[in-house]
């Protein structure tokens, strides 16, 4: 009887392969693992975002001041942060009272405004096919959603105290917080981090200087045209017209509404006129002041903003369509260092 022949060794492609299999798993099962932590903590992380964007405004601020005055670094930050303070303090004790004022009586009008509206609505034939066009519960659910939304959303400063007092951790000592990261990523994509670590910085500051730009802009401007057209509360709604600057595509819209329903009290002619000095404004300083200011730094397409905030708002609610944009840049920074740029270069 023959000698059975023995089976071949296993050659080294069979092994690279199983072990690429096994490591295609593993990484499969980190990256479940980490978006079931993600979700479940997704709060935190935006917060730990806005706390990252709080720490870019005080560096950006902080590189202004050393470029002007020649001042240290250290010295820089410290003025930077503490100046920022000094302003802000100075404001709200300045406008404090004033804004709380008109923030009360913009949330007690609020539902009164929206019936005046649809009275005032109701008495043109234009108004009629408007008031029919959204009648049913589609309405009522679009202004109870409105009134919900100004009455609450200045509730949500108070997650400013978590996000400012990390931010304020990220400013003092950022290296340790780099230094952390680039010690978790293998030796041969440190350089990749520490490149998409500096990339992601240039481009929030970026973004951070045309949104303040435009949001000082629309509280100025706003303001000065409704005072013009005698409709009150003309500080609070430009304050919300600035703070929604951080919101795109939407919160242009959701801060013209207010301002509109007021007008609409006063006549329809005014509203127009209202709404045309909310859309030139609005149109001035985002479409072509914080383009300039920003100068392309960051360039993401309409269409893919919209879904990222539908996205980030099913995850994260408010907070989540409010991080959307940087969230966002960052996700296509990461997808073009990480894999367009290698794949270009085949």
């Amino acid at each position: 009887m023959p000698d059975k022949k023995p089976l071949p060794p296993k050659t080294a492609k069979e092994l690279t392969y199983t072990e690429k299999v096994w490591h295609t798993v593993g990484i499969v099962a980190i990256v479940a693992i980490l978006i079931l932590i993600a979700r479940v903590a997704f709060g935190i992380l935006l917060m730990a975002l806005a706390g990252c964007l709080i720490s870019v405004y005080f560096h950006g601020l902080g590189d202004v001041i050393q470029r002007k005055t020649k001042w240290s670094h250290r010295i820089s930050m410290v003025v930077s942060i503490t100046g920022s303070f000094i302003i802000l303090g100075f404001l709200l004790w300045f406008m404090g009272s004033k804004i709380q004022n008109q923030i009360s009586d913009l949330s007690d009008t609020l539902p009164r405004t929206i019936s005046n509206a649809k009275l005032k609505l109701a008495e043109t034939p234009l108004g009629r096919k408007v008031l029919e066009a959204i009648s049913g519960g589609g309405s009522d659910k679009l202004f109870t959603t409105a009134s919900q939304f100004f009455s609450t959303s200045f509730g949500v400063l108070g997650n400013m105290y978590i996000i400012l007092f990390l931010g304020i951790f990220f400013t003092a000592n950022p290296s340790l917080y780099k230094d952390g990261l680039i010690l978790l990523i293998p030796p041969d994509q440190k350089d990749l981090t520490r490149n998409i670590i500096d990339r992601t910085s240039f481009t929030l500051k970026g973004w951070l200087k045309g949104t303040m730009i435009s949001m000082v802009l629309l509280v100025i401007l706003i303001p000065i045209g409704l005072s013009i057209m005698g409709i009150p509360l003309a500080l609070v709604l430009g304050l919300l017209a600035g703070l929604l600057v951080i919101v795109p595509n939407f919160g242009s819209f959701i801060a013209m509404i207010p301002g509109v329903l007021l007008a609409l009290t006063i006549g329809t002619d005014t509203a127009i006129i209202v709404a045309f000095i909310y859309i030139g404004v609005q149109t001035l300083v985002q479409n072509i002041i914080a383009p300039i200011v920003q100068k392309r730094i960051i360039n993401l397409p309409p269409a893919l903003t919209i879904i990222g905030q539908l996205v980030m708002g099913v995850l994260g609610g408010a907070m989540g369509i409010v991080m959307a944009v940087p969230a966002l840049a960052i996700v296509m920074i990461l997808v073009d260092e990480i894999y367009v740029k290698k794949i270009n270069l085949k």
